[in-house]
């Protein structure tokens, strides 16, 4: 029997949802179901469903920012989009990420029964395997993650908030909040943060400021001494000068 999962930010879309159609009749089994986008990424692990209805406009996280996270975690899940708006960029969307179906509100039976049917066969016609693991236990490894990449990516001068947002393929407004919550500053603190050690790495070994500059990823060698005043409290220019006098 498979697993579904009800997402909607209405609770009486949800609930018409689960008495619209005999899950059991099918095969399948409501397990759960969330409020919200960033509730469901906190229980998918937990609850494990196989089928995930989503609804594509929900406050903080919306329905396709979530499957692309689950799908980042289960590459086998089936996931069917609820919408009130006939919009071909949603369709685009949802057809780019691979979801199983698009769904316009209101919801008619028949349509609800379609789609699981759909999701059903793709489902039987995976080959039998170990029961998938998560790729991201959860989304504060998923933070370490973004932690590591920075570590590893600093230097390069176009490293930025949208563009670890579109690598890890998250919302940059969410990604800002987790990523602050999870380690305690924002993206473009830590950022800075990383390049500042590594500029004063540079100082010891007495490379000069535009060198430095460049090495940590600030092409401008005066945003650069900014920064470094800024980070440090004292002037790059100056610390040299003592660092050379020795």
């Amino acid at each position: 029997m498979y697993r579904v999962m009800i997402i909607d930010d209405e609770k009486a879309l949800r609930n018409l949802l689960k008495a619209s159609v005999d899950w059991q009749e099918m095969g399948l089994e409501v397990v759960g179901e969330a409020a919200s986008g960033i509730e469901a990424i906190n229980i998918i692990d937990k609850l494990r469903p196989d089928i995930i209805f989503v609804d594509i406009r929900m406050p903080f996280m919306d329905g396709i920012e979530f499957s692309r996270i689950a799908l980042k975690r289960y590459r086998q899940m089936k996931i069917i989009i609820l919408t009130a708006f006939d919009e071909f960029e949603y369709a685009k969307q949802c057809i780019g990420l691979g979801l199983t179906d698009y769904l316009l509100k209101p919801i008619v039976r028949t349509d609800i029964r379609e789609a699981c049917q759909k999701a059903i066969r793709e489902l039987d016609a995976l080959p039998a395997a170990v029961p998938e693991q998560p790729v991201l236990q959860d989304v504060s490894s998923d933070m370490e993650h973004v932690k590591q990449y920075i570590d590893n990516h600093y230097p390069d001068s176009a490293l930025n908030l949208t563009a670890i947002a579109q690598k890890f393929g998250y919302n940059p407004s969410y990604l800002s909040r987790r990523f602050k919550a999870d380690c305690g500053q924002n993206i473009s603190d830590y950022i800075t943060a990383c390049r500042m050690e590594k500029a004063k790495k540079c100082l010891e070994s007495r490379m000069l400021m535009y060198m430095t500059a460049k090495e940590v990823g600030i092409p401008d060698p005066n945003y650069f001494g900014k920064c470094f005043k800024k980070y440090t409290g004292s002037s790059y220019s100056e610390l040299l000068k003592l660092q050379l006098s020795t």
